[in-house]
């Protein structure tokens, strides 16, 4: 009898071994289309990311058929200004759509948001105690916190492109152009012309009798300052990328960032430093050909000329080495070789 039972177990666990392997296929099999069917339900591509479902996903056999890429979250630090985080997690979601815009049929790759609040034990796992924080898990990864891949988080103050490089370098996945919105919409873009069509007799008319703002030479001179120091302090690269004009100091949160060492980046306080350098170089050169060749006294045109050259010579001189600062290159003077 006793026998007897030890075959029946024997025969039970036989059977049950079987069909725990095939629950376990069967649920690996059905991951890649729930995760599918997750991002299709998203008007961005972008999957909220629960303790469950990050269970379920590190469950599957290692390597998964995916990567995936995660945005950590926490919306009691969204009133901070210096972390970015909602300007940062609306990048990420472009960073989505875009990628799913440019590869619809692409399985390689899923984008996925956690919040802190909702799951905290899954910050634990990866380690996370800092935002802003975008980490990379590979198809391989089996710890979390040594297999993924951690975004530098200075690279995030370049947005949706540096993000999209990141992925790239990464997970050898071509990401293509990202698909930012308009800055003006078509319904705006009516507006403004029926209002311009609207107001156009009554604008044509005040500028023919010369009783506008466009007739005073004073404006066109602000205006023309205005453009100059727009264009040399890189303000349209930082409009268009969105760059914040500082960012929090990583090593030390209490200290701002105005200065970003490395190429290819430039915060929006650092634009407008070099632009102010600039603008004071073009307004002594625009003061020494317009003004001062109009003054009578010879010695007040040499000191006048000579405050501005040193003044000019020390705004270019700091303009280099913010140059050789951010780059590691340097510019070096050399005599005519005629001289020699």
């Amino acid at each position: 009898m006793a026998i007897s039972k030890t075959l029946t177990l024997i025969a039970i666990l036989l059977v049950l071994v079987p069909l725990n392997h095939s629950f376990s296929s069967s649920s690996d099999e059905d991951l890649l289309p729930e995760l599918i069917n997750l991002r299709s339900q998203s008007p961005t591509g972008v999957i909220h990311l629960s303790d469950h479902l990050l269970r379920r996903i590190l469950s599957a056999k290692s390597p998964r058929p995916f990567s995936f890429l995660i945005f950590f979250d926490a919306k009691q630090l969204h009133s901070k200004p210096e972390l970015s985080l909602p300007t940062l997690k609306n990048e990420f979601s472009l960073l989505s759509s875009s990628f799913l815009a440019n590869n619809p049929e692409n399985n390689k790759i899923f984008y996925f948001t956690i919040e802190f609040g909702d799951s905290q034990a899954s910050f634990a796992l990866f380690g996370v105690n800092s935002l802003p924080h975008l980490r990379l898990i590979p198809p391989s990864a089996t710890d979390l916190k040594k297999d993924s891949i951690q975004m530098d988080g200075s690279d995030l103050a370049r947005l949706a492109e540096s993000m999209a490089e990141f992925v790239e370098a990464k997970t050898k996945l071509t990401v293509g152009p990202i698909h930012r919105p308009p800055m003006i919409s078509k319904k705006q873009m009516a507006v403004i012309i029926a209002a311009g069509l609207v107001l156009s007799p009554f604008l044509v008319k005040r500028v023919l009798s010369g009783g506008t703002l466009l007739h005073d030479k004073h404006v066109w001179m602000a205006g023309s300052i205005f453009v100059y120091f727009f264009s040399v302090s890189g303000a349209m690269h930082n409009i268009i990328r969105k760059m914040p004009m500082f960012m929090m100091d990583r090593e030390d949160p209490g200290k701002l960032v105005f200065f970003y060492q490395g190429s290819g980046m430039q915060l929006g306080a650092e634009g407008f430093a070099v632009g102010f350098l600039y603008t004071i170089v073009g307004l002594l050169l625009a003061f020494m050909t317009n003004v001062l060749v109009r003054l009578k006294s010879r010695t007040v045109q040499r000191v006048v000329m000579l405050f501005a050259l040193f003044v000019s010579f020390w705004a270019v001189k700091k303009v280099i080495q913010l140059d050789n600062w951010k780059t590691g290159y340097g510019i070096h003077a050399y005599w005519p070789s005629g001289w020699n």
